[in-house]
């Protein structure tokens, strides 16, 4: 059963080959990158509030994404849900630094 290494969630019983995605813990270097497999509402919401720079410099492991202060509010809910589709929004921190 696939888990969410970000927030710990198993995904059971979804057919949605979506619903689980690799992500390149140092963006922009996708050869040498290491991988993480988050769920679809974490992928897009580590991409919506971190730029790729901070990515790759500060949050380039799966413990440093889960200690970080802009996901522990949305960590703590999204464990509460099943959901696998969310509506994210880019955050204004990552637009003014694109």
């Amino acid at each position: 059963m696939p888990t969410c290494e970000l927030c710990r969630r198993r995904i059971e019983g979804v057919r949605d080959p979506g619903a689980m995605q690799t992500h390149h813990l140092r963006p922009e270097e996708r050869q040498t990158s290491p991988t993480a497999t988050l769920c679809r509402p974490c992928h897009d919401q580590v991409h919506a509030l971190f730029t790729n720079e901070e990515l790759r410099e500060s949050f380039d492991t799966v413990a440093a994404l889960r200690e970080a202060d802009r996901l522990q509010e949305y960590i703590a809910w999204i464990r509460t849900t099943d959901k696998l589709h969310i509506e994210t929004r880019t955050s204004d921190h990552v637009r003014e630094r694109e």
